[in-house]
């Protein structure tokens, strides 16, 4: 692809994201991202042949985004399974004192197409989570936790509830009260395990 095309889809697919995430799905229309855009809506449809092709292509591109910059803060985090939990809860609330703040774009954008099961956005957003409780299980794992994608789970599953909630009542407090229940999470799952090793040992 040209590299004025490939500059032109990137155009698009920021300015359609920010709109998506702002504004919804559903509320947002080619030509108000042709306007964001700066662009023909005849310029858009030139890439995209529609809005829900236009979404499936914005979801796929900031997958590989958001993955990149979950990889760059899996590099800081170190040590204890504790610290890395804590660390995970310490950054989702520094994330949510952001001016403006969203929440996920990928669960916001998908809970409006719960009636279209069969929507590409779906599957992609199911993917784009699944890799990055993969990724956050394999932290834990580097740092010695036995069947570390069953503690990755339940820690993910709190990260959401904490995302949504804080989303619902613009109250950080939540990410607190989530790293609180991980970190006992974290205890037993370890002691479970390490109990399960002893036992395991002395047959």
């Amino acid at each position: 692809m040209p590299r004025s095309n490939e500059q032109t889809r990137k155009r698009i697919l920021d300015s359609a994201y920010r709109l998506f995430r702002r504004r919804g799905y559903s509320r947002i229309t080619m030509d108000d991202i042709a306007t964001e855009a700066k662009f023909t809506k005849r310029t858009l449809y030139l890439h995209f042949r529609s809005k829900d092709e236009l979404l499936a292509n914005v979801l796929t591109a900031q997958h590989e985004l958001a993955l990149q910059a979950f990889k760059t803060f899996g590099d800081k985090l170190s040590g204890s399974p504790e610290a890395i939990v804590e660390g995970l809860f310490r950054d989702l609330a520094v994330w949510a004192d952001r001016p403006r703040w969203a929440g996920s774009g990928f669960t916001r954008l998908v809970i409006e197409l719960a009636d279209l099961p069969g929507h590409p956005a779906r599957l992609i957003a199911r993917r784009h989570k699944a890799r990055l409780e993969r990724c956050f299980g394999d932290l834990l794992e580097r740092s010695g936790v036995r069947r570390a994608d069953e503690l990755a789970r339940a820690i993910w599953l709190l990260s959401e509830g904490a995302i949504s909630l804080m989303l619902v009542h613009g109250d950080q407090r939540y990410s607190a009260a989530a790293s609180s229940a991980a970190a006992t999470l974290v205890r037993s799952h370890m002691e479970k395990h390490c109990d399960t090793s002893r036992r395991s040992g002395g047959r």
